[in-house]
């Protein structure tokens, strides 16, 4: 959801890069450099700080999105999914610099960077709200983890190749009990994600909607189904594991994991924290037909 830029000065400014990010030390100390130069206060990440002459103290993404005004994220879409789960109530701005493959949430490259940053300076850019999901796991009647998701949370299990029965509840009414695989429980954003490789629809950003994905169900009848996000979703696992190999398990954006039980409830619905990312360009259909190959 594109919105006016937020009426603040950017001072403050946080650099995020992969943990394995050798390769782009030239890169982290050209850009320390040139934000130098625009006199920005300048932290650092606990996988960058090691670089810079005179930076005291790496940060954690939660320190850095508390602190700065800016965060920019060096990497993929991992690096900034990462971000993502720890996004504080603040509204720090967020770029995200394509380093990867796919880079679909990310606004420039290591080429446009530069002239990027120097629209951003000048003020020439909107701000691209994404919605979050906040997912809960509660065992025996007792909260045991929550998360924070960017893309998606997914049920499913490992090596072995057995349906899972799960209940679904919207807003504490039941709607269906069925098999499958698993299921994925995607925002907007994670719409082009797991839930697209499994059939279900692509969803603007700015539509307002959660979509429920089941992977694989034993019934033809079982269908993607996109639910207002105002609902609560939850999910009962009701599949019992005796196999300690045949674990079933809870992904949040393909980098978490927790293994559930039978019984376990897992509840999902909309987090009052949103990822506000920097946009200098409205082109997201450009993006789809790119990053899909669609027409090719």
């Amino acid at each position: 959801m594109l919105e006016p830029k937020l009426n603040k000065q950017i001072h403050k400014i946080g650099i995020i890069t992969k943990r394995e990010n050798k390769h782009y030390k030239k890169l982290i100390l050209e850009l320390a450099k040139y934000l130098k130069d625009k006199h920005k206060d300048l932290y650092f990440d606990k996988n960058s700080f090691n670089y810079i002459k005179g930076a005291k103290k790496g940060y954690s993404k939660e320190e850095l999105l508390n602190e700065t005004d800016l965060v920019i994220t060096l990497g993929g879409d991992g690096t900034l999914l990462k971000t993502a789960r720890n996004i504080q109530r603040k509204k720090t701005i967020v770029l995200g610099v394509n380093l990867g493959t796919v880079g679909f949430l990310s606004e420039a490259s290591p080429e446009n960077l530069y002239e990027t940053l120097d629209k951003i300076f000048a003020g020439q850019y909107n701000i691209d709200r994404r919605a979050l999901l906040r997912v809960t796991v509660y065992r025996n009647n007792k909260k045991i983890e929550t998360f924070l998701a960017l893309n998606d949370a997914v049920i499913n299990q490992g090596a072995f190749a057995r349906l899972i029965r799960l209940e679904l509840e919207i807003n504490s009414r039941k709607l269906v009990t069925f098999n499958a695989d698993g299921v994925i429980v995607a925002t907007p954003t994670g719409s082009t994600a797991h839930s697209l490789s499994a059939g279900g629809p692509i969803v603007h950003p700015s539509i307002q909607g959660i979509t429920i994905t089941p992977i694989c169900p034993s019934s033809l009848s079982m269908r993607p189904i996109i639910v207002p996000d105002s609902r609560q979703l939850t999910l009962i696992v009701e599949t019992h594991r005796r196999d300690e190999a045949a674990t079933i398990g809870l992904t949040i954006d393909g980098q978490e994991m927790i293994k559930l039980e039978y019984g376990d409830k897992i509840t999902c619905r909309r987090s009052r924290r949103y990822l506000h990312l920097v946009r200098t360009r409205n082109r997201y259909y450009k993006q789809l037909r790119d990053k899909l190959s669609w027409g090719e």
